[in-house]
């Protein structure tokens, strides 16, 4: 198989694995904070052990999925 006949399949596993990654993130805001209540315990947060491996994780897998869509477009 060629790039062009694979790339749709890397695409649909990284598309996959990035919600994944996306709705195993836990936020510190509550639904108060997103209508302008103040909540600034949630505004300071540091990322510690799974989560921080979570966000890396994320931002990565969002990367390479970028990538694939700009290959993909080139490749056309």
């Amino acid at each position: 198989m060629t790039l062009h006949g694979i790339l749709p399949y890397i695409q649909i596993v990284l598309s996959v694995l990035l919600v994944a990654c996306v709705l195993l993130q836990q936020t510190g805001a509550s639904m108060g904070g997103a209508f302008g209540g103040d909540n600034f315990s949630a505004a300071y947060h540091t990322r510690r052990g799974t989560e921080k491996y979570l966000f890396y994780t994320t931002i990565i897998v969002g990367f390479l999925f970028a990538l694939s869509a700009f290959v993909a477009l080139v490749i056309q």
